[in-house]
């Protein structure tokens, strides 16, 4: 196992600095995209003909998206630059919680039963804490209960919830309940990995 948490690290610092490149080379791409477009580079020139070449193929898939969804796509250069950036940052942040996962798998493991039980349950109160959050940011983005991306935060964080909130009174239009949910799950691991 220790060779596999090698090789990922390796993967991570080297798709660290790939990240950066990609995005800021996707970046210098919006900016030349932008400056043709608003006429600052004469779309006749050659830097104009080169960015219409190879730059406009890159971001047109991103100006489909923009234009389905009711955008300008004057902005979809600069919304791909986003998503590179985003998609390497959550690919870093997946691998560095795998790294993570695997570090603690083997230590558990090192400790017998007891440390494997300890860190099945660590799993499962990290599950049920992630479905709380999903949860809170579906209801920022309209995320439905039939949504096959939402309802599994449903499903799990419901049976908290909905007592909490026959309690808890609402303060205006912020429900408190997960974040008493969120903090009872705290309390209660805390308490479990105590008493293992």
């Amino acid at each position: 196992m220790s060779v596999l948490i090698q090789m990922l690290s390796a993967l991570i610092a080297a798709l660290r600095p790939a990240v950066f490149v990609s995005t800021a080379l996707v970046a210098v791409a919006a900016l030349l995209v932008s400056l043709v477009d608003r006429r600052r580079v004469s779309p006749f020139s050659s830097v104009g003909r080169l960015v219409r070449r190879y730059a406009d193929p890159l971001f047109a898939p991103m100006e489909r998206r923009v234009l389905l969804m009711g955008g300008e796509t004057s902005h979809a250069p600069w919304w791909t630059v986003i998503t590179v950036m985003i998609v390497g940052l959550i690919a870093i942040s997946v691998l560095q919680f795998v790294v993570a996962q695997l570090l603690a798998a083997q230590m558990a493991g090192s400790r017998g039963v007891v440390g494997i039980v300890g860190y099945l349950l660590g799993l499962g109160f990290a599950f049920v804490k992630l479905a709380i959050i999903a949860r809170v940011i579906a209801s920022f983005v309209g995320g439905s209960p039939y949504s096959p991306w939402w309802r599994w935060a449903f499903t799990v964080s419901d049976p908290l919830l909905l007592p909490l909130r026959r309690v808890v009174p609402t303060i205006g239009p912020l429900d408190l309940s997960p974040l008493i949910a969120y903090f009872l799950v705290s309390i209660v691991q805390q308490l479990v990995q105590q008493a293992l």
